[in-house]
This record gives structure tokens, sequence and C-alpha cells, in this order.
């Protein structure tokens, strides 16, 4: 945690020892953290020299000096004192950061714009494939677009999970259309169901002409397929022009035609059509059966034989790929089926 504001390692230990008592010496944290004393007391020096910590103890003059470390004791400096430069500090680096890649983006703009090399980039190999795919997930600071189809190649599936869940902690809005024969590919449903659960939306198509990402509109990376010759993984970066704005012209046209995917119990769903609606007649029976009525008083209630009863709970369990009536009252709530609840996919 400390590390992100400069210090190291040991530092942190030491300093995150000494914050559970009020004084120490070298000798009780090196016993506390497990390093060496040695080094436990060459870093409480460093750190008072930066005003991190402060001898609470100073032992008299005479004594020598091994046992002289020993009798020195140190007090935390309040966090709020101590580490308030550090933050400044490392806000002040991180906006010369960004000054300096808002300058270096418009210098290459400027120079690479007028000729189609300022336009597209060819990246070849799987590992810069991967490495300028997650370069682009992580970059991203307000979008990402991504068209799935078929089995990855050059992203394996874990990585782009860690990259999926970086862009969704800084708040990135992320929308994903997959084929889907993307959905046939060996634990796809299941990580299309956490990716749901996630925060990622996520709709099905039949079908798409290409994979793709595109980041915050400003630049896309199309993969191109070299399986039938037997080339190595390569991919196509697209910067801003006239071909990107068709490529996200392109996502949100598909996007817009496409089903929504929900999460179900078993993995994902798309948005049911009519036909995969619940009738009225089966709606009166899963009311009565959500209430705790046995078939035989639901077909009772209702002026039905048990048979029906029993016909319209196997289509409603069918429906909600249910194995259990608990599964199926989970369900029938999520879905909206008893008009509690928006229907699956709206937001």
């Amino acid at each position: 945690m400390l590390q992100a504001l400069g210090l190291g390692p040991s530092e942190e230990a030491v300093y995150t020892a000494l914050m559970a008592q009020s004084e120490a010496s070298a000798h009780d944290l090196a016993r506390r953290t497990g390093i060496a004393a040695a080094e436990t007391a060459r870093v409480l020096a460093d750190m008072e020299a930066r005003g991190l910590v402060s001898v609470a103890t100073q032992p008299d003059r005479e004594e020598p000096g091994p046992a002289r470390s020993r009798l020195i004791r140190y007090r935390l400096t309040p966090p709020s004192v101590a580490l308030a430069p550090f933050l400044a500090e490392r806000r002040t680096a991180l906006h010369q950061a960004e000054s300096a890649f808002s300058v270096l983006i418009e210098q290459y703009r400027s120079t690479a714009v007028h000729t189609a090399g300022g336009v597209v980039e060819v990246v070849a190999g799987a590992e810069q494939v991967a490495h300028r795919f997650h370069q682009l997930q992580r970059g991203a600071q307000r979008e990402l677009l991504v068209f799935l189809v078929g089995t990855p190649v050059a992203v394996p599936r874990e990585a782009s999970d860690i990259s999926e869940s970086h862009a969704l902690e800084r708040g990135v809005d992320f929308r994903v259309v997959a084929a889907e024969n993307y959905l046939d590919s060996p634990d796809a449903a299941r990580d299309a169901r956490a990716s749901i659960m996630a925060g990622i939306e996520l709709r099905l198509v039949d079908s798409l002409p290409l994979k793709m990402v595109v980041s915050d509109r400003e630049r896309a990376m199309v993969p191109v397929d070299m399986a039938d010759s037997g080339g190595e993984p390569s991919a196509i970066v697209v910067h801003r022009s006239s071909l990107l704005t068709a490529l996200v012209h392109l996502f949100e046209k598909e996007w817009a035609q496409a089903r929504p995917l929900y999460a179900t119990t078993r993995g994902v769903g798309a948005k049911p059509t009519d036909e995969q609606q619940p009738a009225e007649g089966e709606l009166e029976v899963l009311v009565l059966l959500l209430a705790g009525f046995s078939d035989r008083r639901v077909a009772s209630q209702l002026g039905l034989s048990l048979r029906t009863v029993e016909r319209r709970t196997r289509r409603l369990m069918d429906l909600a790929g249910a194995d259990s009536r608990l599964q199926l009252g989970w369900h029938a709530a999520r879905a909206g089926w008893l008009g509690h609840e928006a229907e699956p996919g709206r937001h």
C-alpha cells in the first residue's frame, strides 16, 4: 500500500509494525517484522531522516554501539503529517507525466496524421498482440467497446479477465457484443456470467464480421486472421480517423440489434422472446407454488387437473432452466415474471 507513495517493502513493514504500538526499538521491530536487526536499524535511521519516525528515547552516550541501538526507541510520526508530502510529490509527478503524455500524442499526430502509417499500425506476434491489447484496455478512461468472436488466440482468457477488472474498477463503461460461436468455447458461459456480475454489459448476435476492441473511441485493435496461412497472430491498430469512426458505427449498429444477456444460475441467457415467457395460466400456477401450495392444492384452487398443474410447472422449470423450485422462484423474481422487477437485460 505505502509503496505507491515511494516507500520500499522493508520501510512499509517497519512503518505498519510501529503503528501498532506507541514506541519500539529496532530490536523490537526486527522481531515483529522478521527483518534482520541491522537492516531494521538502517531502515529506521532512513525513515527518521525523512520525517516518518522520530526518536522517543535516547540512551546515554556512554553506552556501547550495539547496546545503544537496542535502547533507542522510535515513535511514529502521524501519517497525516508524515505522508502528506509524499502524496503531494506523487501527484505532482503524475500531473507532469500526464502533461508529457498529452504533448507526445499531439506531436505524434501532427507528424503522422497525414500518412497511412499515422492511421493504421500493424502488430505482429502473439506476445506483441497481447501486449497491445492490454495497453488499450488499461489506457481506457471512459469507454471500451468489444466484439467477441470464436476462441481467443493471442490473449489468454485469464489475462483478459485481469484487464477487464482493472477497467471496471476505474469506472470505465464496458460494452461487449459476442457472436454465438464465442459461447461454444470451453468455460465461455461461466466467464460471461462472471463478467456480467462484475458490471460488463454483454449482448449476443448470431454472427460478427470481426473481432475488435475500441478504447475511448480514439483507437481500435482488430486481429488479423492468419489461421489459413499458418502465420503468427497479427493485428492492426487504428487511430482516430474516418476508419475508426466507421468501426465505432459498426459496433453501435450491432449493439442496437443484439439481444441482452443476463446471468442465470447455470451461466448466461438471452432476453426471452414471447414464446419463452410464461403464459397467464402458468403464472397463476407459479404464484400459488411460490406461496407454498402443493401441486394438489394448486389444482384444487384453480380448478385444474393435477396433471395440468404438473405440466405447467414442468414448462416453468424448463423456461427458467431450473432444477428445483427454489431456483424457479429465484429466476421468476430475476426475470420479473410476477411484475415486481424489470425484465432481464433491462437497466
